[in-house]
């Protein structure tokens, strides 16, 4: 059964419907038109649908790539209307996402004991409200969280983390601005140790003008966190606004270039009409999306669902 197939059965979350509204009947409003006003599926159809999938920010040589696929599907041979290739595009951008791969949205859990998350991103993405959001999703699941306020470069960072720790009730460890954000980490982890927290999540700086020293310091801040709990941080997770599009490709380059990223957490989703950058970052840069923001909501972080993800593009044709 293909996906068009079973998104006609599953339970559907309408907090995806809702905030891919600005994407669904934004760019991809022109899809239904382009489709029903053409009588036949011709090499000018295939042309419009790349502009469609252009304009949505799933990146230009991914959209020739998948339009070139759909053009060969076997299953396009067979269609007589336009229409008809509904479910294959739906399908396509499944398997585009997919890969033919198990991906895994979820946190990385330590069986162990602590679970460290580290957050990186530049500043002004939604990085500290994100950690902010995550630690009020894991106390409601039952987790004993803890902050870590390791953005010290940033005036102001520290306090912003420690409202949201305030705001959710969960404790902050923090230190004076310019303070080494290592020894923030390693004061955290001996907390967390000592109070038997289940879960740190550490906040880092944001700055992206010297990609040397953001290197070295994101390094020994790893260094010091695998030290103290083995085979930690068990996820780190980048954060990128979605409203930026192919500006937040080139950030996560960026980052992706000077540490292990493990995730993505792509905020405000919900307020972009070109949602289709969670294709162009899974397909150029190959690492799964584990959280969505749709809505301004403590609750409106979402744990990714491509298959809801898909509806939340496509409601209006299924």
């Amino acid at each position: 059964m293909g996906l068009f197939s079973r998104l006609n059965k599953k339970k559907l979350n309408r907090k995806y419907e809702i905030g891919m509204r600005k994407t669904r009947e934004g760019v991809f409003a022109n899809l239904k038109s382009i489709l029903s006003s053409h009588s036949s599926i011709n090499d000018e159809l295939f042309d419009e649908l790349e502009e469609i999938f252009i304009m949505a920010d799933i990146g230009v040589d991914t959209v020739v790539d998948f339009v070139d696929e759909l053009r060969s599907d076997e299953r396009v041979k067979g269609l007589t209307t336009p229409e008809e290739l509904n479910p294959i595009i739906v399908d396509k951008m499944f398997e585009l996402y997919i890969k033919g791969e198990v991906v895994n949205s979820n946190l990385i859990v330590n069986s162990e004991g602590l679970s460290v998350y580290l957050f990186v991103g530049v500043n002004g993405v939604g990085k500290t409200t994100s950690i902010g959001k995550i630690a009020a999703k894991l106390k409601k699941e039952g987790k004993k969280v803890l902050l870590a306020a390791g953005d010290t470069f940033r005036a102001g960072a520290v306090d912003q983390l420690k409202v949201w720790g305030d705001r959710v009730g969960v404790k902050t460890i923090s230190k004076a601005d310019g303070s080494d954000p290592s020894s923030v980490m390693f004061d955290a982890i001996q907390v967390a140790k000592d109070e038997n927290y289940d879960v740190l999540l550490c906040d880092t700086a944001g700055r992206l003008q010297n990609k040397v020293n953001l290197m070295k310091e994101l390094e020994k801040i790893k260094r010091i966190i695998s030290r103290e709990v083995p085979n930690a941080p068990q996820d780190t997770l980048l954060v990128i606004d979605a409203t930026t599009g192919q500006n937040g490709m080139e950030q996560a380059k960026a980052f992706i270039d000077v540490t292990d990223v493990t995730g993505i957490i792509l905020t405000k989703l919900d307020g972009t009409a070109k949602g289709g950058i969670v294709l162009a970052i899974r397909d150029k840069i190959g690492v799964p999306i584990k959280f969505v923001g749709l809505g301004e909501r403590i609750e409106d972080l979402e744990n990714f669902d491509i298959e809801q993800y898909i509806y939340g593009l496509f409601s209006d044709l299924i």
